[in-house]
């Protein structure tokens, strides 16, 4: 497995090589003036993320309040014991309550997961599978569709929390079924 691993290391690093020399090259035959456009990429990338603070900053106040109030815990003691029995327990539901919000939180949510019940445990297994399989919903509509300035994100919300609900169920089932 050792020599599969190896190669598969040297494949990669050999493509990301290809991408990087690649593209300009791809660019510079073609007759692109590369650096030019480039800096001209970096110009309107700076101006996107100067127009984003705003929304950024909201999110962040919004997930801080949310986390300060004590409701994300109010919210996961609620669960009744047969919850707890697919293994969503408080922390669990905690990480899934603060995913839409904020990926860094849900991320630090799941260090506590995994350092409190261990990587193999499935609080941590289910935590990981619950990351994979949602977004953060409410941190996208307000920076992208902010930076963009879209306005009615009424049904996106409905949407990508209807999406986010679906994934946390199939994490249930698909870890129960996996790992019992």
């Amino acid at each position: 497995m050792n020599g599969l691993t190896e190669l598969s290391a040297t494949v990669s690093n050999l493509l990301f090589l290809a991408f990087i020399v690649g593209i300009p090259l791809h660019g510079f035959c073609r007759g692109v003036k590369v650096y030019e456009t480039f800096v001209t990429g970096a110009k309107e990338g700076f101006e996107v993320a100067v127009r984003i603070i705003p929304y950024l900053v909201a999110i962040l106040v919004v997930v801080g309040m949310f986390r300060a109030s004590g409701a994300m815990e109010i919210i996961a003691a609620a669960f009744p014991a047969f919850m707890k029995s697919a293994g969503l327990s408080p922390e669990v539901v905690s990480l899934a309550l603060m995913r839409p919000l904020s990926g860094s939180a849900s991320l630090g949510i799941l260090g506590e997961i995994v350092s409190t019940y261990g990587p193999d445990s499935h609080q941590a297994r289910l935590s990981g599978v619950i990351l994979g399989s949602t977004e953060t919903t409410l941190y996208v509509v307000a920076v992208y569709f902010g930076a963009v300035s879209v306005t009615r994100v009424r049904y996106a919300v409905h949407a990508g929390l209807l999406a986010d609900a679906a994934g946390i169920l199939a994490s249930v089932a698909v870890c129960l079924a996996f790992f019992g």
